[in-house]
Parts: C-alpha cells; structure tokens; sequence
C-alpha cells in the first residue's frame, strides 16, 4: 500500500539558486511516513505512549530532478520491508503531474522500548498492529 502526502515547497525550504535544499527531503519523508502510519489506525503519538519508538537506523536519499519555491511535490511511502523489530520505508518524490520521480529513497527503523531503547519485537507485543503493518508491505520492485 503506497501512501501520497502533497507538499508545496516554502520559500526557506531552498537554496540561493531556488532549488529545494538536499536536506528538506527527509523532512518530507517523515511527513509522508506519518501519513502512512495514520493508515494503521494508530498514529505516531498514540504509538509513543503505547511505548514503541521507532528511531532512524539508516537513511538514504537518491536525487534525480529538481523542485523549486512553489512547485507541488507529491511524496508516496509504502512500507518496503518488515521484521518483528524493523521497518523499512521507500519513498519516491513527485514534481507536478510528472510521471519520473526527482527523488527517491529509503529509511530504515528499528522498533524499540520507549523507556529502555532495547529492541523490541512488535510482532509480540502488538499482534494486531503487527499485522496490519504486515499487510501494507509493498516490496520494491
């Protein structure tokens, strides 16, 4: 299952030659995570207080375009690998109505104990979440 989140490039989101800063699209990752997360039934903060945090473990971004102040950009996520103890999210980022993606990547999550920051298996501990994040994986192809 692929999630879009829509974003309309700010203006301090780019650089002095109006392009959208290479720092700006993990910013936007997250937003469209967040969104694909809301998918679940659960949101990220109701995730927290159930005592699951989900840090970054890997993150990598490939860009191939451009955006610019004002441009609409489109973000789909689809969760492209799951373990009892990690998520792996891909992204591909739109410009338009353009077919091409000007950005892809990728950001691995390990699940682990709010209190603790021990690994945990969510698989274990939340049966029903687990599978409904199980049932949205979307491998690359």
């Amino acid at each position: 299952m692929k999630t879009e989140t829509k974003i309309t490039v700010r203006y301090a989101e780019t650089d002095q030659m109006g392009v959208t800063h290479h720092a700006v699209y993990p910013v936007w990752y997250e937003a469209a995570r967040t969104d694909l997360i809301k998918e679940t039934g659960v949101s990220y903060s109701q995730l927290e207080k159930m005592g699951v945090m989900t840090p970054v473990v890997d993150l990598s971004c490939h860009y191939s375009g451009v955006t610019h102040y004002e441009d609409i950009v489109t973000v789909q996520c689809w969760i492209s690998r799951l373990t009892p103890a990690r998520i792996e999210f891909s992204y591909a980022t739109f410009c338009g109505d353009s077919e091409k993606p000007c950005n892809t990547g990728k950001s691995l999550h390990g699940c682990v104990d709010a209190k603790t920051f021990r690994p945990i298996n969510l698989k274990k501990r939340f049966p029903e979440f687990y599978a409904k994040l199980e049932s949205m994986v979307e491998p690359d192809a």
